[in-house]
C-alpha cells in the first residue's frame, strides 16, 4: 500500500524534472528579450542626441542654479576644448571610448584615481546619474561604444562641454564663462579657459582661484596637444 501511495508523487516529481529545463529556457528567453530591448532603447537615445541637443539631464534638472544656454563648439574659443581635453583626456582623439593605456597605468599603480575618458563622462552626465555603483558603471560601459560609433569626436566634446559642471550649480560653458568671468565662451582667454578646465575634477569644491599651478600646466598641455596633433579630431 505504501508503494502504491507514493507512485503519484514519483510521477509528479518526474514531470517537474522534465519541465525544469523548459522553465529555465523560458526565463533565459525572457531575460534576453528584455536585454535586447533595453540595448535598442539605449541605441535610439544615443542616435537621437547625436542630432538633437540634450535639453537637460537628470543632474542638471535637480541641481542647476544658474541660467544655461547651449553653445556650439565653433562658438567657443579654441583654447577651451583644447584645455578640457588636455586636463581630462589627453588621448581623446586616439581612443575609441576607453583609454586602455591609462586604465593599465591605474591598475599597475593600484591607484584610486579614475581613468574615465570624456566619452565615458559624457555617457554618465547625459544618460545616467552621479555617484558610484556597479549598475551605473555597467550602463556607462554599454553607452560609451555606442556614443563613439554614432557621434563624431566633435559632437562628443560639444555635448560634454554643455552638460559638464563647472562649479556648484554651474552647468555648461555658457554658464561657466558668465558666472566665473562675466564673459561668453568665445571671448575667454587661454588662461581663463585653463582655469575653467582646472575646475572639472572637483566642481563642487574647486574654484577658478584655486589650483593656479594646475591651470598653468593645463594651458601648457593645451598648446602641446595642438602642436602634436592630438587636437585634430575636434578642430
Amino acid at each position: 500500500m505504501a508503494e502504491k501511495a507514493s507512485a503519484p508523487e514519483e510521477t509528479q516529481t518526474r514531470a517537474r524534472r522534465r519541465r525544469a529545463p523548459f522553465r529555465r529556457l523560458s526565463i533565459w528567453r525572457g531575460l534576453r528579450w528584455f536585454g535586447l530591448r533595453v540595448l535598442l532603447l539605449m541605441l535610439a537615445l544615443v542616435g537621437f542626441y547625436g542630432l538633437i541637443n540634450p535639453p537637460t539631464t537628470w543632474t542638471i534638472a535637480r541641481e542647476a542654479s544658474f541660467p544655461r544656454e547651449w553653445t556650439d563648439l565653433e562658438d567657443m574659443t579654441p583654447a577651451l576644448p583644447r584645455s578640457v581635453v588636455a586636463a581630462e583626456d589627453a588621448n581623446f582623439c586616439l581612443h575609441w571610448g576607453f583609454d586602455m593605456a591609462e586604465i593599465r597605468k591605474v591598475i599597475a599603480s593600484n591607484s584610486s584615481r579614475g581613468a574615465s575618458t570624456l566619452t565615458q563622462q559624457t555617457a554618465k552626465n547625459v544618460y545616467l546619474w552621479q555617484g558610484r555603483s556597479w549598475v551605473r558603471k555597467l550602463l556607462e560601459t554599454a553607452y560609451t561604444p555606442m556614443i563613439e560609433a554614432l557621434w563624431t569626436k566633435r559632437r562628443i566634446l560639444e555635448v560634454y562641454l554643455n552638460v559638464a559642471e563647472f562649479g556648484p550649480g554651474v552647468f555648461g560653458v555658457h554658464a561657466a564663462a558668465a558666472h566665473h568671468f562675466g564673459t561668453t565662451p568665445d571671448a575667454l582667454t587661454p588662461a581663463q579657459a585653463a582655469r575653467l578646465a582646472a575646475i572639472l575634477p572637483a566642481p563642487k569644491t574647486r574654484g577658478t582661484a584655486q589650483g593656479s599651478r594646475r591651470s598653468r600646466a593645463i594651458a601648457d598641455g593645451a598648446e602641446t596637444i595642438r602642436r602634436d596633433g592630438r587636437a585634430a579630431c575636434f578642430e
